[in-house]
């Protein structure tokens, strides 16, 4: 673990890093002069300085994490709730084959959407496999996707509801689990649409970078030839907390610490379309540089 070089934040912070070390030889080379003035620092500023940057980093650390969380469960509950409803299309409706089937991959195209959305990446290719050509486009032209993809889904219901083909209190059960994506849907959209305020970015930003910039005229005259070492470390702690927040509080992208939206799409098109009795699912994502997308 201490040589571990992917998913870890490093590549992100090693140039503030190199530079923070850098003044540090600097500084350690002359002294504490600059300019030809000795800078006397004592331990004390960098004492009220820290007690500032933890609580600062151990709030930010803790919101991004909250909402990380969130976001995952919200995933997992899109599962439970997509299993159970297609259970019930399978199980329990009076559909013929192919209208379980066009159901059941509805439900499918859903996930999709909103992992489409979420990442503003293109959904025509997911939806052309799982959905009609003329519900496809619908979709694909939409400002929202995965609400219109969960209105077709609806739509269908209603209709083999109205053809007497799904039971009235079948259809009632089966409301919960669509207010459930629904559910899920807007719970991503608020996560997504709704970042941590920026003042506590620039916040801690300023005092991280000021407390690392001056660690070193604290240190040269106690520490001595070591202060660039220990400067290093300290500046590595704190860098990398603060990048890894900023990573993880966008838990919807893809940067190699977000959630893997599109293995988990995958898998819940696959656990769907299992259920209708397939065997030729699609293939799980293989991972890249050992992490999944």
């Amino acid at each position: 673990m201490l040589f571990v070089w992917r998913g870890s934040v490093l590549p992100r912070i090693m140039p503030q890093l190199l530079w923070t070390t850098a003044l540090a030889v600097l500084v350690t080379w002359t002294h504490g002069q600059l300019i030809g003035y000795k800078f006397n620092l004592t331990a004390i500023p960098f004492t009220l300085l820290g007690v500032a940057l933890a609580v600062f980093l151990g709030f930010r650390n803790n919101a991004s994490y909250d909402r990380y969380w969130e976001a995952r469960k919200l995933w997992g509950a899109l599962l439970n709730d997509s299993r159970s409803l297609a259970r019930q299309v399978v199980c329990l409706t009076e559909c013929p084959p192919d209208e379980r089937r066009r159901l059941v991959h509805a439900l499918a195209a859903f996930a999709h959407a909103l992992r489409h959305q979420l990442r503003g990446s293109d959904a025509r290719a997911d939806m052309a496999r799982l959905l009609t050509p003329e519900a496809a486009n619908r979709v694909c032209a939409a400002r929202h996707p995965a609400a219109v993809a969960l209105a077709i889904l609806g739509e269908q219901l209603a209709e083999a509801r109205r053809g007497g083909r799904v039971e009235p209190i079948l259809a009632a059960a089966m409301e919960p689990n669509l207010g459930g994506l629904s559910h899920v849907l807007g719970g991503c959209e608020r996560i997504a649409n709704t970042p941590l305020p920026f003042t506590y970015a620039v916040i801690i930003h300023r005092i991280v970078y000021l407390y690392c910039f001056l660690l070193p005229f604290g240190l040269v005259d106690s520490v001595g030839a070591l202060t660039p070492v220990i400067v290093a470390f300290v500046a590595y702690c704190f860098f990398a907390l603060e990048a890894l927040s900023d990573e993880i509080e966008e838990p919807f992208g893809t940067m190699p610490n977000d959630l893997a939206l599109a293995a988990m799409a995958t898998h819940i098109e696959s656990t769907l379309r299992e259920t209708l009795g397939e065997v030729q699912l699609p293939e799980p994502p293989a991972p890249v540089d050992y992490l999944l997308f």
